[in-house]
Order: structure tokens, then sequence, then C-alpha cells
């Protein structure tokens, strides 16, 4: 990983069927693309950890951690990043909303349907082709 390379946890949150997605706002990169809760890591931080950290302080919305469904790194014009895919699942279904914050649920089927960055687009193949049991790595 060189210096330029920001690592990034994204929580997959799943819950029967469906998955949590927001959109970007117009303040940061990639404006009006579509979105799972993430960020980067903070020195030291594991990508899981920041998955869940980054989906609460988002969403509202306290997960664990299940698997790595994916890990690569992609080059955008504002820099490269290192994406850690991790599938997450509530803490506690009875905590669960149609809405949380920004977010909501999106049907499974209903994922190609939205506009995802590029870097995002291997992970979206994977989850709608229903095999989210094989992991994918780079």
């Amino acid at each position: 990983m060189t210096r330029e390379t920001q690592p990034i946890g994204v929580a997959v949150v799943e819950y029967q069927g469906s998955y949590l997605v927001g959109i970007r706002g117009e303040q940061g990169p990639l404006p009006g693309y579509a979105e799972f809760p993430g960020g980067k890591c903070l020195s030291n931080e594991r990508p899981a950890d920041c998955a869940c950290r980054e989906c609460f302080e988002e969403s509202g919305l306290l997960v664990t951690p299940a698997k790595l469904l994916l890990n690569a790194a992609y080059q955008y014009s504002h820099g490269t990043v290192d994406l850690h895919f991790w599938l997450c699942h509530p803490v506690d279904p009875a905590q669960v909303a149609d809405e949380h914050q920004a977010f909501r649920w999106v049907a499974q089927a209903d994922l190609k349907s939205h506009r995802f960055p590029e870097g995002n687009l291997r992970l979206i193949e994977l989850l709608t082709t229903g095999d989210v049991s094989a992991k994918v790595s780079n």
C-alpha cells in the first residue's frame, strides 16, 4: 500500500435480502452516487472495525461484521482507495427501520438500478448474483 492509498472500511449491511444504501451528498467526491456506509480508517483501525463505526456514525445502526466480501484498490481522480467491503448484519433486528438517517433498504434485485461508483461495481455484481457466500479478493 502506497502513501497515497487510503484504506476505506465499507459496511455492506444485509437484512432480509436487502442492503442499506444511501446517496452521496453534493459536498464530497462522487456526488449523487449510491453508496454503502463507510469511510476512512483511523490510524491503526482495522477495516472491519472502521466499517462498523462508520455505519453507526452515518446511519445510527449498530452492525457486526460477518466476513470480508471484497478487498480491492481503485484509482479515482481524487485519489487511490483501498476498499474493504465487509458483509455486516444488524446487531439487533428490532432496531431496523425503513430508513436510517440518509440510508434506506434496497432489495438485492434493485441494486443494479442505482448508480454506484466504479470501485463498487465488482461488489454489486457479486451481490446481485446472490452468491455472497463466495469470498472475493483482489
